[in-house]
C-alpha cells in the first residue's frame, strides 16, 4: 500500500498552526534528571530537520555487553515529556532484555512549520547512528506513537513497533473529546483536505513494512476506543490487546507486567523474521493476512 502524500508546504504549515491552537496547552516544565536507578544514562541533543533548534533526548545504553537491538521511546502529549518514561519499568525491562533505549522530547512550543513526524524521523536517525547495525524498534505512547506512523510507513529500517493508546486520527479524536471545537475541525477537514488525509494513521499503518507490530488500548478510553485500536492493528497486519477497565494511559498502570511482556515479545518476533530475511534475501518471511488479537489475560495492578 502507498501511504498518503505529504500536503503542500503552505498547507502543512497552516494545518500545524491550527492543530496546535486546538491542542491542550503544555506549560513549560523543567525536565527532571532520570532517577539514580536508571544510571548510566547520557543526555543527548538530536538535530531537527531544516537546521532548527535541537531536540532533547536521553540515551540509556543496554546493560548487556552484546546488545540485541535499540528502541526509540516516544512520549504522550504531556508537560513532562520524555521523563514520562522514568516510571512504569519500560526502560529497566528493555535494558534487562539487551536493548539500548533513546527517549525523545517532541517540541512543546508553538511552531509554524511541519508536522511532528519530522522529529520522529530525526530521532530514528540518531538511534541508527548510535545502534550501528542492530535492529531498531519504536515504542510510542499516545501522541508519540501517532506521529511515528507516517515515518514507519515510508521506511523499511525499523523491525518492530509497539503502540499504547494511539488514535487513528487526532481530528476525529478531538471531535469526540472536545466538542466545542467542532466548527474548527470541520474547517480542517474540508479546507485543509490534504493535511486531513495525511493525518489518517489508518492509511499509514497499511503501508508498514514492520516485521511485527502490536497495539494496546484501554477498554474504557473514550478517545481511543477499543474499536479504534483493533482497526489500526488490522490495517497494520498486527496484533492488539485491550486492557479491561483501563482509561487513557492506564493500560500500563493496570496491567504493567503484561504490557511490558507484550512489547518485548513483539520486538523478539520482529528480530526473528528480520534475521531470516537478511540471511535469505530471496525468501520473504510471510506476514499474516489478518491480525490475531492477543489472548486476554487477567489484568491487575502489577507495578507502578
Amino acid at each position: 500500500m502507498v501511504p498518503p502524500s505529504r500536503p503542500p508546504g503552505a498547507q502543512e504549515n497552516a494545518a500545524i498552526r491550527l492543530f496546535l491552537a486546538l491542542s491542550p496547552r503544555l506549560p513549560p516544565v523543567a525536565q527532571p534528571d532520570p532517577p539514580d536507578e536508571l544510571r548510566p544514562y547520557e543526555d543527548v541533543t538530536v538535530p531537527r530537520p531544516g537546521g532548527r533548534e535541537e531536540l532533547a533526548g536521553t540515551w540509556f545504553p543496554a546493560h548487556a555487553a552484546n546488545a540485541r537491538g535499540a528502541v526509540l521511546l516516544l512520549p504522550p502529549w504531556l508537560a513532562w515529556g520524555r521523563s514520562y518514561f522514568h516510571r512504569r519499568g519500560r526502560i529497566e525491562a528493555l535494558r534487562a532484555a539487551g536493548y539500548h533505549a533513546l527517549t525523545l522530547d517532541l517540541p512543546r512550543k508553538q511552531r509554524k512549520q511541519g508536522f511532528f513526524d519530522r522529529e520522529v524521523e530525526a530521532g530514528l536517525e540518531e538511534l541508527r547512528r548510535r545502534a550501528g547495525h542492530l535492529p531498531l524498534h519504536v515504542w510510542g505512547v499516545s501522541a508519540g506513537g501517532y506521529w511515528a506512523h507516517p515515518v514507519l510507513a515510508r521506511t523499511d529500517g525499523v523491525a518492530g513497533a509497539f503502540f499504547e493508546d494511539v488514535a487513528p486520527h487526532l481530528i476525529e479524536w478531538s471531535w469526540r473529546v472536545a466538542p466545542l471545537g467542532r466548527p474548527f475541525y470541520l474547517f480542517f477537514r474540508h479546507v485543509l483536505r490534504s493535511s486531513y488525509h495525511y493525518l489518517d494513521m489508518r492509511r499509514h499503518a497499511e503501508a508498514f513494512s514492520l516485521k511485527a507490530v502490536t497495539y494496546v488500548g484501554g477498554a474504557k478510553d473514550p478517545g481511543v476506543r477499543p474499536a479504534d485500536t483493533r482497526e489500526l492493528a488490522t490495517r497494520a497486519r498486527g496484533r492488539c490487546h485491550i486492557v479491561e477497565r483501563a482509561k487513557h494511559l492506564e493500560a500500563i498502570k493496570m496491567a504493567n507486567r503484561e504490557v511490558i511482556e507484550l512489547a518485548l515479545e513483539t520486538f523478539a518476533r520482529a528480530e526473528g523474521s528480520f534475521a531470516r530475511r537478511r540471511s535469505s534475501p530471496t525468501v520473504e518471511t510471510p506476514r499474516g493476512a489478518s491480525p490475531s488479537e492477543v489472548p486476554a489475560r487477567t489484568p491487575g495492578a502489577r507495578g507502578t
